[in-house]
């Protein structure tokens, strides 16, 4: 799928420079890719936020851009990403310091577009970086769709534990709510993790879980032969049916980002 209908940027924070694609208007929304890549399944939700009045940044994070990966090409990237210096993918490793660079491209993007503040939608191996973008003042409505890290501990968090205190209190301080999305039968992000995200969190965290049998059936091969469970939401695993549930979470999502960053006066 091509990607002609966003600009490609190469964006600064603090002498490192990543690729990042932008489309549409108004308020920003940082929508990071899901493992492997920028995949036309991202790219699909990244229209659907643009769509809804929001200038959309979609940062080159891993993988190859705008492909849709194969099994092989999908567990090498995984394999480049769990051993590279910007992520934690397993437990005990902390906040992976790639957010760093994602809440400076936050601000960035709130001093351009403007409004009352950013989105922050992460997905699958970036689901948890939506909430560690919170400590950006900026950040003020953080998705968090099964979130997948740490890999090897399905109650962890993506956290250090300063960042998690730090987040929780910024989360508090500011009255934020985290909207987040899991399926009921998915192994990657288990119900210990949402239950790990509440105590942290309390009322503030909006974990919503969705049956299993909703999930598309005929995902790409990368889903079907490695993930192997019904995973991404609002990606790979959408229907694009009037009514169905994937479909909702979708609207729930617009929805949010709607009443936080484009509130009616």
């Amino acid at each position: 799928m091509s990607i002609s209908d966003f600009s490609r940027r190469l964006v600064d924070v603090d002498g490192v420079v990543k690729t990042v694609y932008v489309a549409g208007a108004g308020p920003a929304v940082i929508l990071m890719p899901e493992m492997p890549g920028i995949s036309p399944d991202v790219l699909r939700l990244a229209r659907w936020v643009r769509d809804a009045g929001f200038t959309v940044q979609v940062p080159s994070l891993f993988g190859s851009d705008g492909a849709y990966p194969t099994a092989e090409g999908g567990k090498e990237v995984v394999r480049r990403a769990c051993v590279s210096a910007e992520f934690r993918a397993f437990a005990g490793g902390g906040t992976s310091p790639v957010t760093a660079w994602l809440r400076g491209l936050a601000r960035q993007a709130h001093a351009e577009c403007g409004g009352p503040g950013v989105g922050a939608i992460g997905l699958c191996f970036t689901g948890n970086f939506a909430l560690t973008m919170a400590l950006e003042p900026a950040v003020i409505a953080p998705v968090v769709n099964h979130p997948s890290l740490p890999l090897d501990d399905p109650a962890g968090l993506e956290l250090s534990a300063e960042d998690a205190i730090a987040v929780r209190d910024r989360i508090t301080r500011d009255g934020l709510t985290v909207l987040a999305y899991r399926f009921d039968s998915d192994r990657w992000c288990t119900g210990q993790r949402f239950a790990a995200y509440q105590a942290l969190l309390g009322d503030a965290f909006d974990g919503r879980v969705l049956p299993g049998s909703a999930a598309n059936t005929n995902a790409p091969p990368f889903f079907r032969d490695v993930v192997e469970t019904p995973h991404s939401v609002v990606t790979a695993h959408l229907v694009d049916e009037a009514g169905h549930p994937t479909l909702k979470a979708r609207d729930e999502i617009l929805t949010y980002l709607t009443d936080r960053l484009r509130p009616a006066r």
